[in-house]
């Protein structure tokens, strides 16, 4: 994989163990921790998660500063073959098209370096921000999965399945 990633307005580079202390406190922030969780000790949150096997997750930097994360995987079955993204971004920074920025610049490379046809994100179904961000990229709903995840309260939610083929990517806004 390159060294970084270079999207419109972000950076997506590996992440590094210094980029942890930052990570945990964007899981910090209430309105990412109801979605992505961690229990009480988010730096073991962060660091369990870097470690997982088989994703490849790569910290999300703008203007020179850790604004998230941003993870993928891939279904390596040659009948099914495809990659998955999950991402994060500290709410100080929403609303500027930094998420979709950087699920464009990954999926991009998912594409061309990769060579997926299609890649998945699954956000919950009521995350109606999220699903706009996704679909500026040019995912589209291919469904809902009903009672998917369980949520912090304990009641499970639907989320909502949504996928992108190559041919689909949508291209960045020209600057004015």
């Amino acid at each position: 994989m390159p060294t970084n990633l270079r999207g419109a307005r972000v950076v997506l580079r590996p992440t590094e163990p210094s980029d942890v202390p930052a990570l945990a406190a964007i899981r910090a922030e209430p309105e990412v921790y109801a979605r992505w969780r961690g229990g009480e000790d988010l730096v073991a949150a962060v660091r369990e998660d870097l470690a997982e096997p088989g994703t490849e997750p790569l910290t999300i930097e703008y203007e020179g500063t850790v604004v998230g994360m941003i993870q993928w995987s891939a279904e390596t079955d040659p009948d099914y073959r495809h990659a998955s993204i999950d991402i994060y971004l500290d709410p100080a920074v929403h609303g500027r098209g930094l998420g979709t920025d950087a699920v464009r610049t990954l999926a991009r490379h998912l594409i061309s370096d990769h060579g997926h046809h299609r890649i998945v994100i699954d956000p919950a179904s009521d995350n109606a921000a999220a699903i706009r961000a996704y679909a500026k990229v040019g995912f589209r709903p291919v469904g809902v999965m009903r009672s998917y995840e369980r949520g912090p309260d304990g009641t499970w939610h639907d989320g909502l399945l949504m996928d992108l083929l190559a041919g689909e990517i949508t291209d960045a806004p020209r600057a004015p």
